[in-house]
């Protein structure tokens, strides 16, 4: 699972996707630059994500808030 493209592609900043998925940016910076890959559980998550990214943003956020833009 490649973050960059999947970031990119919803036209995040490393920051808004962090945040809207719940990832630490430290780790999301760390997958994109190679230092680190992503366990099985995260690519898991990681292709929920990628198919579905706006329901995953509503289910992370009960209370109504927009996801991070």
């Amino acid at each position: 699972m490649n973050t960059y493209k999947l970031r990119s592609r919803l036209g995040l900043t490393q920051e808004a996707f962090a945040q809207t998925y719940r990832i630490p940016v430290g780790t999301l910076r760390d997958w994109e630059q190679g230092r680190k890959m992503p366990d099985a559980p995260t690519r898991a998550y990681l292709m929920v994500i990628e198919k579905n990214p706006e329901m995953v943003a509503v289910w992370l956020n009960p209370g109504g808030l927009e996801p991070a833009a």
